[in-house]
This record gives structure tokens, sequence and C-alpha cells, in this order.
């Protein structure tokens, strides 16, 4: 078994509200979920506006794959275009 984690710092430009920053995590968090079937959720910065930090988890059996998925998680939060991605880091777990 293999287990990927992955978390992303972001930089929401232009956000004036939490209400703002919720649309945007959910939209993100959302397209996450629905492409890659990974768990997904804010996981720090909740009560900072201009900041997202948003954490998942992947789990499968080739580590190739799970190392694959990850990185088109990542690009595909960059090309949503909805935040600057300010730093990324991801762990894969070998069982």
């Amino acid at each position: 078994m293999v287990i990927g984690t992955g978390r992303v710092l972001l930089k929401l430009h232009g956000v004036k509200s939490l209400k703002e920053k919720r649309k945007i995590v959910k939209s993100i968090t959302g397209r996450i979920k629905n492409s890659f079937n990974a768990s997904v959720a804010e996981v720090g910065l909740n009560d900072i506006h201009e900041r997202a930090e948003i954490g998942f988890s992947l789990t499968g059996n080739d580590q190739s794959m799970i190392n694959s998925v990850i990185d088109k998680i990542f690009n595909k939060i960059d090309a949503a275009g909805l935040a600057e991605i300010i730093e990324t880091d991801f762990e894969i777990f070998t069982y």
C-alpha cells in the first residue's frame, strides 16, 4: 500500500473577506476531489483571508502513480488561476 500526502500554501489576490476566501477554497478543493478522487481539506490559516493552506491524501498500490497524481494536483491548482502557489510539499509512504 502506498499513501501520498500533499500540502499547498496559496496566496489569494484581491480577497477582502473570509466569505470570498471560502468560495475560492471550495472551488479548488472541489476540483481536486472530482478530478483525482483525493481526500482534500483546508488544513490551516483558516482565519486569514489572504492565504489558504490545503492538504490532500491519496492511496494506491504504485508509488510512481501516486507521485504522478500529486504532480498533476499541483499543476491543476496552478492552472486554475484562482490563487498563487507560494509553497508545496508532499510525502509518500510505502507499507
